[in-house]
C-alpha cells in the first residue's frame, strides 16, 4: 500500500490555470482539487473504514466512490504501460473509449476484474476524478489541457 503523502496547502501553476490544492485527504479536512481542464472543482478523501475502503469524491452535492485501491493499481498499471495514456471520461451509461484509463477502470482485465466505481449509477467518472489524486500523491503527470487530456505514471 502507499503511504501517503500529505500537504498543508500547496499553490501550483499549470499552463494559465491555477490549480489550489489543501487539506490532508480526510472526510474533515479533503484535498480540493479540479479535473484535468481545470474548469470544476472537487473534494477528495480517503475513507479507510469503509468496506471496501474508497476514495470518496464530492463534486456538489454527489459523492461518488471508488475502491481505494485503485491509486496503487492504477499506478502499476501506468508504470507497466509506460507511456502517455489518454484518459477518457465517460458516465457509467456511455461506452468508454478503448486504450483510456476510464476503459480500464471499468474492465474486467483490470485487477478486481470489473467496475473500481462502488456506487451503480456513479460508477463512471473514474478518467476525471481520479488521476487528479494520483498527481497530488506525485504518482503520475496529468495533463491540462481544454480536452484529451493524457496521463503518465512517476
Amino acid at each position: 500500500m502507499f503511504q501517503f503523502i500529505q500537504y498543508n496547502q500547496r499553490i501550483r501553476k499549470v499552463g494559465d490555470v491555477v490549480d489550489h490544492i489543501e487539506g490532508t485527504g480526510t472526510a474533515e479536512d479533503p484535498w480540493i482539487l479540479t479535473t484535468p481542464p481545470g474548469r470544476s472543482e472537487f473534494d477528495a478523501w480517503r475513507d479507510e473504514d469503509a468496506d471496501p475502503p474508497a476514495l470518496r469524491i464530492r463534486v456538489g452535492s454527489t459523492t461518488l466512490g471508488y475502491q481505494l485501491r485503485c491509486l496503487e493499481d492504477l499506478h502499476a498499471m501506468l508504470k507497466d504501460h509506460g507511456d502517455w495514456m489518454l484518459l477518457g471520461n465517460a458516465d457509467e451509461q456511455k461506452e468508454a473509449k478503448p486504450g483510456t484509463v476510464e476503459a480500464w477502470a471499468r474492465s474486467s482485465d483490470n485487477p478486481v476484474g470489473g467496475w473500481y466505481g462502488l456506487r451503480k449509477g456513479y460508477r463512471g467518472r473514474f478518467g476525471n476524478y481520479v488521476p487528479p489524486v494520483l498527481e497530488h500523491l506525485g504518482l503520475a503527470e496529468v495533463e491540462h489541457n481544454a480536452r484529451s487530456n493524457r496521463m503518465r505514471a512517476i
